[in-house]
């Protein structure tokens, strides 16, 4: 495997410290705001509605079992300068191209979603057909990947709408009026404990395309190397702090609802949470923030399953930015025409349960490959942390292809 792809984009080590803690930040919130997508808002307000205050030490287990992940593997890409995909060919050869394959196949099934959760973020809006939504959504991404500055554009607008997000929804919160003490005894001490709930979250926070989403936005721009360690494990916790202060007030938001004894609207949950919290305000708040997190996924999907490409093919390094486009333009094409393909999004779930623990796992033994790390020492207590979190997600990705196979064939 050869390292000539592997080269940065935008170095800038020597660069204007300003700079630099750009990048840091937008990698942070491209990591954030790409698990924030359409999903993240139905399944936040499911489990709030399920759990009740309870949901509070679910989220705190989360966030916990994620920095576990994020952290070893933003800093063994950082150290060893190389993509997710090169490292684990180096592990086992062969094993990089697979994960390429899984983490492409996901984030393409994954993006059409996003980009009809954008579309339908544009109905609640401006009332139009969301397919219209979708694709003036797509046409707004492809501009981001047209600019001259990309990256820069890109950090830019998950910081600025990853930060939109997180404001609407603490109005809401507010506007709810949630049982704060209530959630605050329950984090602690729970009324009842749902493991599935706990690893759910974990994988839909860290899972798939988006364990890798920062870690390369990083790499590309030069943030690399063991003098970098450092900002790449602050920004690495940042990313998931992001994601969870959203998922926070999401929960208080949800919580203050339902505790009141209002039913939420199976069919959209989340916007009911922001109706009947505020109003007509609120559900067109609600439109901005599905189409916010629409779109930020759909950058962060298509950047990243991009990035697990390009070092496999010459081709698609030297033309990154057309291969991005083409991926929007795909995933575009199919929610218009097609809608949401059943196949395509059983078999990308199946794939998408195996990224996390075949990208740790092989992650964590290239922390001890000298050929791969050099003279770096990976902590004990990380590699402890993310042993017991592969453990974990290694379960969950059997009882996923056990459960989705079948599903193939009916």
């Amino acid at each position: 495997m050869g390292m000539e792809n592997n080269k940065p984009i935008e170095p800038l080590e020597n660069g204007p410290t300003k700079s630099k803690w750009g990048v840091i930040l937008g990698a942070a919130f491209l990591m954030g705001s790409s698990a924030i997508g359409p999903g993240f808002l139905t399944q936040t307000a499911v489990f709030t509605e399920q759990l009740l205050a309870s949901f509070g030490f679910v989220i705190l287990m989360s966030i916990i079992l994620d920095i576990g992940v994020q952290a070893n593997i933003w800093r063994i890409i950082a150290v060893s300068k190389k993509r997710g995909q090169d490292i684990a060919n180096m592990v086992v050869p062969g094993l990089g191209y697979f994960l390429a394959f899984a983490v492409a196949l996901g984030g393409l099934a994954f993006n059409i979603g996003n980009v009809g959760g954008a579309g339908l973020g544009m109905n609640v809006l401006f009332g139009i057909d969301p397919r219209i939504g979708a694709a003036i959504t797509g046409v707004i991404t492809i501009g981001i990947f047209l600019s001259k500055e990309a990256g820069v554009a890109m950090d830019k607008i998950a910081r600025i709408l990853g930060g939109l997000m997180i404001l609407l929804t603490l109005y809401v919160a507010f506007q709810s009026n949630p049982p704060v003490g209530d959630a605050i005894v329950h984090t602690f001490a729970p009324d009842r404990i749902d493991v599935f709930a706990i690893i759910t979250l974990v994988g839909g926070t860290v899972g798939g395309y988006i364990t890798f989403a920062g870690g390369h936005r990083l790499l590309d721009a030069g943030i690399s190397g063991k003098e970098n360690l450092h900002q790449v494990t602050k920004s690495s916790v940042s990313g998931i702090l992001i994601a969870s202060i959203m998922r926070v007030f999401l929960f208080l938001a949800v919580l203050g609802v339902v505790a009141t004894g209002f039913k939420l609207d199976p069919s959209n949950p989340p916007a009911s949470v922001f109706q009947q919290a505020a109003g007509a305000i609120g559900y067109k708040m609600f439109g901005i923030v599905l189409w916010a997190a629409g779109i930020t996924s759909v950058v962060g999907a298509a950047y990243t399953s991009v990035s697990f490409l390009r070092t496999l093919s010459k081709k698609v390094d030297r033309h990154h930015s057309g291969v991005t486009i083409g991926f929007i333009v795909v995933s575009t094409i199919i929610f218009t025409f097609i809608g949401k393909p059943v196949l395509l999004l059983i078999l990308a779930g199946a794939f998408n349960g195996l990224i996390l623990p075949v990208a740790l796992g092989t992650l964590l033994i290239a922390a001890y490959k000298k050929s791969i790390v050099g003279d770096y020492k990976h902590p004990l207590w990380l590699t402890i942390f993310g042993g017991f979190v592969f453990a974990i997600t290694a379960y969950l990705a059997i009882v996923t292809l056990i459960d989705k196979v079948p599903q193939l064939f009916s």
